[in-house]
C-alpha cells in the first residue's frame, strides 16, 4: 500500500540545495507557512552533493558565494580558500540547515516522480519513487541548473570491463586512479577541474577533447587567518556591489573598450587581470560580450598564454579555441589546467579530427581503429541545463498539460518564475532568468525573496491560485532571446545555453543575460504594478 502523507501542506519544495533550503526557511519562519522539502539524496547540498569528483570546486569568491540574507550566518562561518571546495561548500550548507533548525522539515531520498495539479481542488498531487504522496497549495521546484547529468551514448559501453563515471554524479567513497589508464570525455568546466587532479594521481590519463575551451587560471589559495575579520566589518560593502553588478560578483566592467584601449594599454590590462586569475579577467572591459573585434583581441590573448605554457607546439595547437568567441560558453577557471598537458603520462585526443566509434570490452575504439586502451572512463560531459531536472519532475498543470508538451519548441516562461498553464508553481532560476549567467546565491535569494512576496501577497488578497499568463510569457520568452541576440553569446556551437549539448533538444538561448541588476529592477517593477503578467483566481 502507497504510504500517504494526509495532511495537506501549504508549499513542497524540491530540492534541498542553495534554493531549497532558503525557500524553506523563508516560507516557514518568515511567513508561518507549513512546507517541506522533498530532496532526491541522502543529504542535503545540491549540486554540491552529487559534484564530488576531483578537483570540484566553485568559481565564485566564497565570501560571495554564500546566503547574505543572515547575518549570523556571515558573522559564523569562515571560509578557508578563495574558492571554495566541494566538501567545504558542502559543510557550509550542512552547517546553514543546522543553525536555522531545518532539517526536521527536509525529507531525504524522496525523488519526486511525478507531480500533477487538481483544478477542482487546486492543490498539487506529488508523488515520489518510494510511493509516498503529498499534497500542497504551492510547488516550487528547487532542483538547480545543473543537476540532469548528459551521458552521452557511445556503442558498446555496457561490454566496457572497467570503471565507468560522470563528474555530475559521482561515488561518495573514494575513487582510487593510481595505477591504472583513465580517459576523460569532455573539457567543460568539469573537466577541466578534474583532469590536473586525475593526472596527478593515474599511471596514465587520455583526455579526449571535442572542443578546445578557453579558461583563466582561478590563482586560488589560502585565505589569512584576518581576512574574515576583515570581511565583517564589509559586509554591507560586498552586499552593495553585488547589487549593482550584472553578474552578482562584486565588481563591475568599467566603462572601456577593448578596441578603443591603445594596445600597449589594454596588454598591461589583461596581463593584471590574468595574473589575478577569476572570472573578473572578463570584466576588465565593458564590451567583450557584445563587440565581435573586442572579444577577438581577448580570445587571441588567452590563445597565446596556450601556445607560452603548454611545451609541445602540436598540442597546444589542439587546445587552442577557435570556433567560439571568449566568455560566451562557461567561462571556466583553473588550476595548472594547460600546464597538465606538459605531463609525460597526459595524452590529448582531439575528437573532431578522430571520433569514438565505439567502445570495447579494453577501452575506447577511434574513427582510425585506434583502440585506447583504459582501464577507467570518466564522464565529464555535462548537463542536460537549465531544463532537463525540471522535466524529469514529470509536471502537469491544467487539464492534464504536460511541461514536456508546453515546452516542446523550448521553454516558455514569465521572468523564469512561473509557467502559464501551471498554476501555483514556482520555477527557482528557471529558464528565462540569469540563474547561470551569475553567481549563483545572489540569483537565488532575489527569486526565493520574489516568490514568498508573492505567496504572502496571495494570502492577504485570498487568492488560491496565481499562474503566468500565456501572452506574458510570450512576450518574457521573446524579450529574452531579443537580449541575448544583441550579445555574442548565441553564437558559441555546443553551448549548453541554448541546449545544444542534448540532441533533439531545441535550440533556444535559455538565461537571460541583460544583467541580473536590470532584472531585479523589472522584477520589483511588475510586483509594484500588482504582479502584472500574472492571473489572479479565488477557491472554487
Amino acid at each position: 500500500m502507497n504510504k500517504i502523507c494526509t495532511k495537506p501542506l501549504d508549499a513542497v519544495i524540491v530540492g534541498a540545495g542553495f534554493s531549497g533550503i532558503y525557500q524553506l526557511y523563508s516560507l516557514r519562519e518568515r511567513l508561518g507557512l507549513k512546507a517541506k522539502i522533498l530532496e532526491a539524496g541522502a543529504g542535503v547540498g545540491g549540486t554540491w552533493y552529487w559534484n564530488r569528483y576531483p578537483g570540484a570546486r566553485c568559481d565564485s569568491e566564497s565570501h560571495t558565494y554564500c546566503y547574505y540574507f543572515n547575518r549570523e550566518l556571515l558573522e559564523t562561518w569562515q571560509w578557508t580558500e578563495r574558492y571554495p571546495g566541494q566538501q567545504e561548500i558542502l559543510r557550509y550548507l550542512n552547517f546553514c540547515v543546522e543553525t536555522l533548525n531545518l532539517r526536521r522539515d527536509i525529507y531525504l531520498n524522496e525523488r519526486v516522480s511525478d507531480a500533477a495539479w487538481d483544478d477542482e481542488s487546486q492543490i498539487w498531487n506529488i508523488n515520489t519513487a518510494s510511493r509516498k504522496k503529498f499534497t500542497a497549495r504551492f510547488l516550487i521546484t528547487a532542483v538547480g541548473c545543473l543537476s540532469s547529468t548528459n551521458k552521452p551514448k557511445i556503442d558498446g559501453l555496457p561490454a566496457f570491463s572497467g570503471d565507468v563515471y560522470h563528474t555530475g554524479h559521482w561515488p561518495h567513497e573514494p575513487v582510487i586512479f593510481d595505477k591504472k589508464r583513465v580517459a576523460v570525455i569532455g573539457t567543460g568546466s568539469s573537466g577541466i577541474q578534474a583532469i590536473p587532479e586525475i593526472a596527478n594521481q593515474a599511471k596514465k590519463l587520455f583526455v579526449l577533447q571535442r572542443t578546445p575551451n578557453y579558461s583563466v587560471p582561478a590563482r586560488n589559495q589560502p585565505l589569512k587567518p584576518q581576512f574574515h575579520f576583515e570581511f565583517v566589518k564589509k559586509i554591507e560593502f560586498w552586499r552593495a556591489k553585488m547589487m549593482e553588478s550584472r553578474h552578482g560578483h562584486p565588481w563591475v566592467a568599467p566603462d572601456r573598450e577593448v578596441k578603443k584601449t591603445a594596445k600597449e594599454k589594454r596588454l598591461e590590462i589583461m596581463e593584471r587581470a590574468w595574473l589575478h586569475g577569476g572570472l573578473s579577467f572578463r570584466e576588465s572591459f565593458s564590451d567583450v560580450l557584445v563587440s565581435s573585434e573586442s572579444n577577438e583581441i581577448m580570445s587571441e590573448f588567452i590563445r597565446q598564454k596556450i601556445l607560452k605554457i603548454v611545451n609541445n607546439l602540436e598540442t597546444a595547437n589542439k587546445l587552442l579555441p577557435k570556433d567560439h568567441p571568449f566568455g560566451t560558453k562557461r567561462p571556466p577557471i583553473d588550476t595548472n589546467y594547460f600546464e597538465t598537458f606538459n605531463r609525460e603520462n597526459v595524452c590529448l585526443i582531439d575528437l573532431k579530427a578522430n571520433p569514438i566509434t565505439c567502445c570495447e570490452e579494453n577501452g575506447i575504439r577511434l574513427k582510425d581503429d585506434t583502440l585506447i586502451k583504459t582501464d577507467v572512463i570518466v564522464f565529464a560531459t555535462g548537463f542536460d541545463a537549465m531544463t532537463g531536472s525540471i522535466e524529469k519532475l514529470n509536471l502537469r498543470g491544467k487539464n492534464g498539460l504536460k511541461l514536456s508538451d508546453a515546452w516542446n519548441a523550448g521553454p516558455k516562461t514569465y521572468l523564469g518564475l512561473t509557467i502559464s498553464g501551471f498554476p501555483n508553481l514556482f520555477t527557482i532560476t528557471g529558464p528565462g532568468s540569469p540563474s547561470v549567467l551569475t553567481n549563483m546565491p545572489r540569483s537565488i535569494e532575489q527569486h526565493v525573496e520574489w516568490i514568498s512576496n508573492l505567496i504572502g501577497h496571495m494570502i492577504q488578497d485570498g487568492h488560491a491560485e496565481v499562474e503566468a499568463y500565456e501572452s506574458a510569457a510570450k512576450k518574457w520568452t521573446k524579450h529574452v532571446t531579443d537580449v541575448a541576440n544583441q550579445t555574442l553569446l548565441p553564437k558559441a556551437n555546443h553551448s549548453w545555453y541554448l541546449g545544444a549539448n542534448i540532441p533533439g533538444k531545441p535550440r533556444v538561448f535559455m538565461p537571460y543575460a541583460n544583467g541580473l541588476n536590470n532584472y531585479r529592477k523589472y522584477c520589483d517593477d511588475v510586483s509594484r504594478r500588482k504582479y502584472r503578467g500574472l492571473v489572479f483566481k479565488g477557491s472554487n
